[in-house]
């Protein structure tokens, strides 16, 4: 796989009959590795070792209804209150991020109402903070760090 601008981390690999497998410490199973799962699995430890995210506070591809249809979000870390802080889009190393991708977030968070969004290819990281009353984001330099 290609290498990506996060840290460095430390991965669990299995070669399995669907191919190479990497161990998602979230799911707590090995999933087939994709490119788009290379990025998420970057990104969940990326927020774990750089950012501090509890791991128990993380979620990872769960469905959501959006307008009646049936979609599913890469990564969502809650408040420990239980609201969700953080909406993560993430998308394999060779696809372009661009307007569509953040009005496929955006339209995402009309439902989960994340303070934050991270949007990610691996090569590029974009950061936003959520304004609800006026429905608009702020990009940001980075995401903060996670705080209690």
């Amino acid at each position: 796989m290609r290498q990506l601008y996060f840290p460095k981390f430390d991965f669990r690999f299995k070669n399995t009959e669907k191919g190479i497998q990497i161990f998602d410490i979230i799911r707590k199973k090995f999933v087939v590795l994709e490119p788009e799962e290379w990025v998420r699995q970057h990104t969940i430890h990326f927020l774990i070792t750089t950012k501090g995210f509890p791991k128990s506070l993380i979620n990872v591809e769960k469905q959501l209804k959006v307008n009646g249809i049936t979609k599913r979000y890469d990564l969502i870390v809650f408040n420990p209150d239980g609201n969700i802080l953080l909406l993560v889009e993430c998308k394999a190393p060779n696809v372009q991020i661009n307007q569509k991708t953040f009005d496929q977030i955006a339209v995402y968070n009309r439902s989960l109402n994340a303070t934050y969004l991270m949007v990610t290819n691996g090569l590029q990281h974009y950061y936003c903070q959520m304004d609800r009353k006026i429905e608009k984001y702020t990009f940001l330099k980075e995401i903060p760090d996670f705080s209690r």
